[in-house]
Parts: C-alpha cells; structure tokens; sequence
C-alpha cells in the first residue's frame, strides 16, 4: 500500500488500511551511518531510508545488511589451493 504518514506516495510493507503498522506508526530518521547509501529518501520531514523504517536497528550489531555505501570483504580461497585430491575407492 501506499504510505501516508512521513513517505507519502512511496510504497510501504507496513501501511494498512488502518495506518501504518510499524512499531510507534512511523518510520524513523537514518542515522550518520546511512550518510552516502543510495537507499536514502530525502523528503521534506528529513532523510529516510527507502527499506527500513528504524535505520538504527540495522546498524545496532555492526553494518546494515543493506548498505550500498560499504563494501563487504568476502571470504575468498586465494590462500587454498587443494591439491593432489583423490577419489576413495569402495570396499566390497
């Protein structure tokens, strides 16, 4: 549905026919972390974040699932090269 308490027009999960269903009925401000993400919204009540309604939540126990702006480090296998591999022969 469409949002029409702070994102209005903007599709929302959370919006119902009675309003909008986030926990205190509104989505929250970002926070300094989300400075630089493609997912921020600015509107005239400030800068929201287009996928979370509490922005603070994500960043609580380290980086937002979400972020565009950082760059995760994968865990890569450069260093491991298995070699001399063999296949088990089976026992009658």
């Amino acid at each position: 549905m469409q949002c029409v308490t702070i994102k209005e027009g903007q599709d929302c999960s959370f919006m119902t026919k009675k309003g909008c269903g986030f926990n205190g009925g509104v989505c929250h401000a970002i926070v300094e972390q989300c400075n630089g993400c493609e997912r921020v919204t600015v509107l005239q009540d400030g800068s929201f974040c287009a996928v979370f309604p509490d922005p603070s939540i994500k960043w609580r126990r380290g980086n937002c699932n979400m972020a565009t702006h950082i760059k995760t480090e994968s865990k890569s296998q450069e260093g491991k090269v298995r070699v001399g591999q063999q296949k088990q022969k089976k026992k009658k």
